[in-house]
């Protein structure tokens, strides 16, 4: 296969969060707790909407997508991670490197694009509450999460092809946690200008639709909450919002800060911050943030409880 990639690099060596010594113990517990909440808090979301027939609604459809991404873009380095704090050789092998910056490309871009649909959707609940059910149907609704998927898959593609049409034969030191596509282009013997210019530019298109569509949705929905009456009618109709805008500007503020930026100002060391809030954190949070403010995932899962205790 002429122009891919004959590189002579067999594996990369991670630097870390921390070259620290007296840090990584602490880091590590700390980190395999915030793990270990990001999937019981993401999985317990799940199944919690799958057990509760109050929740089978297009909102909580795609709320559910939603946990799963957080699970597994979460899961495609953490446990890596996690490893690497108690081994004295922290590599990682090219094609496991390659796979894992893959995987992340795919979710981190499906979650975006799932966040525009929820706002779409709480547009049309809103704004148009009579033919809600009929715009929202199920049809419609898994063909919005499948097309999330597939835009989180043709991005990932693009980027990690022209990955792989690169050279790395010096350095294979990563001067990161995990390997992502930025600090792996900075290792290429090749010239990767396409390459940065190419991430910059899908990034870009990325977030600025996907934000287009949370913004003329929150606008309208904002003109929609104005035509109601009621104080207590527009404090519920907002209230539903509050969740989703949290989520939103938590992840687009991090990830905004990390990849919409041209390469000349580009500081990996920044970078491990912002991705520790994006990779770590956020996953973390998205259930929390969901069923706190959510007064109909509070009472499914004080439902469930007693429902357990009842059948006991």
């Amino acid at each position: 296969m002429a122009g891919w990639n004959h590189t002579g690099v067999k594996e990369f060596l991670l630097v870390g969060l921390t070259e620290n010594p007296n840090l990584l113990i602490p880091l590590f517990l700390l980190f395999t707790l915030i793990y270990f909440i990001t999937l019981v808090g993401n999985g317990g979301m799940i199944m919690l909407i799958w057990l509760n027939a109050q929740l089978h609604t297009p909102m909580y459809f795609f709320l559910s997508n939603l946990s799963f991404c957080d699970i597994c873009y979460a899961t495609v380095f953490a446990p890596k991670m996690l490893v690497n704090f108690l081994a004295k050789h922290k590599s990682s092998t090219f094609s496991g490197c390659v796979l894992q910056s893959f995987f992340f490309a795919v979710y981190i871009t499906t979650e975006g694009i799932l966040l525009s649909v929820m706002a779409y959707d709480r547009y049309v609940a809103i704004a148009s509450p009579l033919l809600y059910s009929v715009i929202m149907t199920q049809k419609v609704c898994i063909q919005m999460v499948l097309a999330s998927y597939l835009g989180g898959l043709i991005n990932s593609l693009t980027h990690t092809i022209g990955l792989l049409k690169l050279d790395f034969c010096g350095p294979n030191t990563v001067n990161h946690y995990f390997c992502d596509i930025p600090p792996l282009l900075r290792l290429s013997c090749s010239d990767a200008h396409n390459n940065e210019l190419l991430l910059l530019l899908f990034s870009g298109i990325i977030a600025m639709f996907t934000l287009i569509i949370i913004m003329v949705s929150y606008i309208c929905i904002i003109i929609a909450i104005q035509r109601i009456h009621s104080a207590e009618g527009r404090r519920k109709a907002f209230s539903t919002c509050a969740s989703h805008l949290t989520t939103v500007t938590l992840l687009y503020g991090s990830v905004t800060f990390s990849y919409i930026q041209p390469s000349s100002k580009y500081s990996l060391e920044q970078e491990k911050v912002s991705a520790v809030f994006y990779t770590l954190v956020i996953p973390m949070l998205n259930p929390l943030i969901y069923s706190l403010r959510n007064k109909d995932v509070k009472e499914a899962a004080k439902w469930s409880i007693w429902r357990k205790r009842t059948s006991a």
